[in-house]
C-alpha cells in the first residue's frame, strides 16, 4: 500500500550510553567494588539467543552469575569463528549494562546466520514478535510489524547499525524509512533489542522498539562464499581481515542478482562493500567503518485481488511492469571509547550520503485514465550526526550508583521531489522541496542498587527539533517549524527469587512527523484546498511489566505485558505530498519468549505475541464519506466508521529448531505465523493468516568448508507477504464505465474507486545452495 506514516529517528545505544540525573552523586568510590560483586551473584545474565557450539559452552555458567556476551557472539561470524582472546564486545562499543526489562534480549550473529531467510532484512525476525515482509521489489525497504503496529518501512522502530541510524526522517517514501538491503548478514556480530519508551538514551522512532546491530571487528580466516538458487538468485561474498599496526582491518564485499518468480522479473542487481579498522577493547578503543552500496531493480507491486480472480493477471503478474527503482548509500562512521577510574567515555560520529528513486503505481487508473497513476519519489540526502556519552560509577549513602549522561545530535540536508510519471517518463510536478532538519537530544539516567536483588533506574530525556522547508513550487508550503518535548523514564528490576527477575517500566516518549507536514498549508495537487499543518513532534507513553526466569534447567523464558498510547498517528502520504491526521490510539498485549538448549547440538526457540489495537475516540469524517458513496457498494464497503487500526496484527508466533555442532551435519527449521488482521477501520476487510516454514540442511568440515541447502516456503504455501484494502480502479471494472465512459456515478464514488483486497504474494517453493570455504 502507498507508504505513509509518521515518525523519525532515535538515538541511543544498547550497551553503555545513558545520561544526567545525578552528577553530584558520584564522588565516593569506596565500597563500590564489594557491593557490585555481591549484586553480580544475584543478577540474571542477559537473555542471549545463540546457536552452535562455537558460541555456547557445553557446560553453561550458573544463572546466578552475571555474564556478558561471549567473544564469538560479539566479534566474529559463525564461519570462520572468533580468535581466542577476542574482546567480549565490539571495539569502542562502550560500557556493559545489564538488561533491565524482561523484553530485552541479545541475539548473536551466529544465531542470525543460522536462520534461512529470503532477504537481509528478515534477520530482524529474531526479534520476538517482529514480522518482516516485502511488498515491492528487492531494493525497497522492508515492511515491519511489531506489537500491533504496521510500522510501514520503519516508523516507531528505531534501527541502528554500529550506532549509525538507519531510519530516514522526512523521507520521500515514508517517515522513518529504514532500508536494510545493504546489510551483509555475515558481518553481524550481535543484535541488541529493546522495546517501549522506557530508556532515556533512546529517542525518535523507538516508542515501539529499538534494534542495535553491531558488526564484527575481525575474522580468524577469510571467507569465500557463493550461493545459487531458484528464480535467478545468485550471491557472491568475500570477507577477510588482516592485522594492521595495533589493530585489525576487515574487508567484505558482496554482489547479487535476483529475478524472483514474477512475470515481470525483478532484475535486481546489487553491489555492496564494507571496510572497517578497529583497535583496542570495548571500553578503550577506536573503530572506523566505511560502507558503499548500490542497487537497481524492477518491482511487482501489490495488485488487486479481483484482477487475479478474473484472470486479468496471473498471481505473480504486475499491473504496471515499469515500477521499480534504484538506490545507493555511502557511509563513514567512527566510534571511540575510553575508561578511567570513574567510568567510561564513549563518542561516535557519522556521515551518510544516500539517494533513492522509486516508481510506484498503487491505484492504477484511478486518477489518470490515460497514463495511469504511476508516480516518482526522489530522495537525495546528506545525513550527519555526533553523539557523546559518559557513564559514571560511584556510590551514594553506601549504595552503588551508576549514572549516565549523554548528548545526541543529527542534521539532514534533503532534496525531495514527487512527480507524475508514465513508464518512468516525466509527466508533471506535484511538489519539490529542500529540507534542512536538525535535532538535539540530551538525557540523564541513574541506576541505584538498593539491595543485591533490587535496582531502580530513573531518567529524563529532552528533544529539540528544528526544520526549514523550502517548497520550490508553492511558497505557501515553505516555512520553519520547531518543537521540544521532555520525557521522564523509570525502570525497576526485582529479583529476590532463585533464577527469576521481575521488571517494571513506565515512560513517556515521542515520535517526529515529516517536516513538510509541519509547514504545508495547501494541497500540492490543488492549492485551493487549505490544509492544517501537523505537529512536528507527537507524544507517546507506555508501561510494561515482565518476568524472566531460568528456573527450569536450560530454558530461558520471559513474559512481558505492555500498554502503549499515542496522541496521534499522523500520516504523511508520500504519493500525495500532504498529511492526514488520524486519532489517538491504544495498544496492549503480551509477549512470551522461550529459548531452550538441552544439549550443545540442539537449540529450540518459540515466541508468541498478542496485541489488542484500537483507535480512541470517534472520527466523524468517515461517516460523511460513507454516506456520499451510498448506492455503490463496491466503493462504499470498508469506508464505514470504526475503531479498528488497519494492518494491526492481533497475533504473531514463531518457532524454530537448530541442530548441529561446530563441525559435521547441521540443520534448521523455522516457522512464522502472522494472524488475520483488520484492513479497514470498520473491520469489513480482513487479511488471511500467513504461515510459512523455511528449512536448512548442511555440512561443515573442520577446515572451514561448508555446503548448505536452504528451502524457503517449504510447503509451497499460497499466502501473501502483505494484504491491504483500499480504493483503486482498473479499466476492466464496471465502475470505470460508470465514471469515465459514460459518467453516471457521483464524483465521490469515482474518486474513491473500488475497495478491494490488494495483495503481494509470498514467493513459492524456493531452493538455494551455498558453498563456502575458509582460507
Amino acid at each position: 500500500m502507498p507508504s505513509r506514516w509518521p515518525n523519525l529517528i532515535a538515538r541511543g545505544r544498547r550497551y553503555g550510553t545513558r545520561l544526567l540525573l545525578s552528577a553530584c552523586v558520584l564522588a565516593c568510590d569506596g565500597g563500590r567494588a564489594e557491593a557490585q560483586n555481591s549484586t553480580a551473584a544475584r543478577e540474571l545474565p542477559p537473555i542471549q539467543v545463540t546457536s552452535g557450539e562455537a558460541v555456547r559452552p557445553k557446560k553453561r555458567p550458573s544463572p546466578h552469575r552475571a555474564s556478558k556476551p561471549t567473544a564469538a557472539n560479539r566479534n566474529i561470524v559463525a564461519q570462520p569463528t572468533a580468535a581466542a582472546g577476542s574482546d567480549v564486545r565490539n571495539v569502542a562499543s562502550g560500557a556493559y549494562a545489564p538488561p533491565s526489562m524482561a523484553s530485552e534480549i541479545t541475539v548473536s550473529g551466529e544465531d542470525l546466520n543460522a536462520r534461512p531467510v529470503t532477504r537481509p532484512g528478515e534477520v530482524l525476525e529474531a526479534v520476538p514478535g517482529l514480522i518482516v515482509t516485502q511488498h515491492s521489489g528487492e531494493g525497497k525497504a522492508n515492511q515491519y510489524f511489531l506489537r500491533g503496529y504496521n510500522l510501514d518501512h520503519g516508523t516507531d522502530l528505531a534501527i541502528y547499525v554500529d550506532d549509525v541510524p538507519v531510519n530516514m526522517r522526512t523521507h520521500a517514501h515514508g517517515q522513518g524509512y529504514a532500508d536494510l538491503n545493504w546489510l551483509i548478514p555475515e558481518t553481524v556480530a550481535a543484535m541488541d533489542v529493546r522495546k517501549g519508551p522506557y530508556f532515556a538514551d533512546e529517542g525518535d522512532f523507538s516508542s515501539v522498539g529499538s534494534v542495535h546491530i553491531d558488526l564484527i571487528d575481525r575474522t580468524v580466516k577469510g571467507l569465500a562464499q557463493m550461493t545459487a538458487g531458484s528464480f535467478g538468485y545468485r550471491r557472491f561474498l568475500g570477507m577477510n581481515s588482516v592485522k594492521l599496526g595495533d589493530g585489525s582491518l576487515l574487508i567484505a564485499g558482496e554482489a547479487g542478482t535476483y529475478d524472483g518468480p514474477w512475470d515481470n522479473p525483478d532484475k535486481m542487481r546489487k553491489l555492496n562493500g564494507l571496510m572497517r579498522y578497529s583497535q583496542g577493547t570495548a571500553t578503550d578503543g577506536v573503530s572506523i567503518t566505511g560502507m558503499a552500496y548500490a542497487n537497481k531493480w524492477n518491482s511487482t507491486d501489490q495488485v488487486p485481488q479481483r484482477a487475479i480472480t478474473s484472470g486479468l493477471l496471473d498471481r505473480f503478474g504486475s499491473e504496471d511492469p515499469s515500477d521499480g527503482g534504484n538506490t545507493n548509500r555511502f557511509a563513514l562512521s567512527a566510534r571511540l571509547a575510553q575508561s578511567d577510574d570513574k567510568g567510561v567515555w564513549k563518542a561516535n560520529a557519522y556521515v551518510v550520503k544516500s539517494e533513492l528513486d522509486l516508481y510506484n503505481n498503487f491505484t492504477y487508473v484511478l486518477s489518470d485514465q490515460t497514463f495511469g497513476d504511476q508516480f516518482h519519489q526522489h530522495d537525495d540526502r546528506l545525513m550527519a550526526g555526533a553523539n557523546i556519552a559518559r557513564t559514571l560509577n560511584g556510590s551514594l549513602a553506601g549504595l552503588p550508583v551508576e549514572t549516565s549522561i549523554g548528548l545526541q545530535s543529527r542534521y539532514d540536508a534533503i532534496d525531495l521531489a514527487l512527480t507524475r510519471t508514465f513508464q518512468r517518463d516525466f509527466l508533471s510536478n506535484i511538489r519539490s522541496d529542500k529540507v534542512g532538519e536538525g535535532s538535539v537530544g540530551v538525557y540523564a539516567e541513574s541506576t541505584v542498587r538498593w539491595t543485591d536483588w533490587l535496582r531502580t533506574t530513573a531518567g529524563w530525556r529532552g528533544d529539540y527539533y528544528a526544520a526549514d522547508v523550502t517548497s520550490l513550487y508553492d511558497a505557501n508550503n515553505s516555512g520553519r517549524a520547531n518543537a521540544a518535548l521532555g520525557s521522564p523514564k523509570f525502570r525497576m528490576v526485582l529479583g529476590p527469587f532463585d533464577k527469576t527477575e521481575f521488571s517494571l517500566g513506565v515512560g513517556y516518549g515521542m515520535h517526529s512527523n515529516d517536516a513538510r507536514g509541519a509547514t504545508t498549508t495547501e494541497d500540492p495537487s490543488d492549492p485551493g484546498t487549505k490544509l492544517s499543518p501537523s505537529p512536528l513532534l507527537v507524544r507517546t507513553k507506555g508501561a510494561e511489566v515482565g518476568v524472566r526466569s531460568r528456573i527450569v534447567p536450560d530454558l530461558d523464558t520471559s513474559l512481558s505485558v505492555f500498554i502503549l498510547d499515542q496522541d496521534s498517528e499522523i500520516l504523511f502520504s508520500g504519493d500525495a505530498g500532504d498529511t492526514s491526521a488520524s486519532r489517538a490510539s491504544r495498544r496492549y498485549g503480551f509477549e512470551w519468549t522461550n529459548h531452550y538448549r538441552p544439549r550443545s547440538w540442539i537449540d529450540i526457540d518459540a515466541d508468541l505475541a498478542m496485541t489488542h489495537a484500537r483507535f480512541r475516540g470517534y472520527d466523524g469524517e468517515p461517516a460523511a464519506v460513507y454516506a456520499s458513496l451510498a448506492g455503490f457498494p463496491e466503493a462504499q464497503i470498508g469506508n464505514a466508521p470504526g475503531n479498528y487500526i488497519p494492518n494491526a496484527p492481533a497475533m504473531v508466533a514463531s518457532a524454530g529448531i537448530t541442530l548441529g555442532e561446530k563441525t559435521g551435519w547441521f540443520g534448521a527449521v523455522r516457522w512464522r505465523y502472522l494472524a488475520s488482521s483488520p484492513l479497514t477501520e470498520d473491520n469489513a476487510f480482513r487479511s488471511q493468516p500467513t504461515s510459512i516454514v523455511n528449512a536448512r540442511l548442511g555440512y561443515r568440515t573442520d577446515n572451514g568448508w561448508r555446503i548448505q541447502l536452504d528451502v524457503l516456503n517449504l510447503f509451497n504455501t499460497k499466502a501473501n507477504q502483505i494484504t491491504y484494502a483500499y480504493g483503486s480502479l482498473l479499466k476492466t471494472d464496471s465502475l470505470y464505465n460508470l465514471c469515465y465512459v459514460q459518467q453516471t456515478a457521483p464524483a465521490a464514488v469515482c474518486q474513491n474507486g473500488v475497495i478491494d483486497y490488494i495483495i503481494h504474494p509470498v514467493e513459492p517453493l524456493t531452493f538455494r545452495v551455498t558453498m563456502a570455504g575458509a582460507f
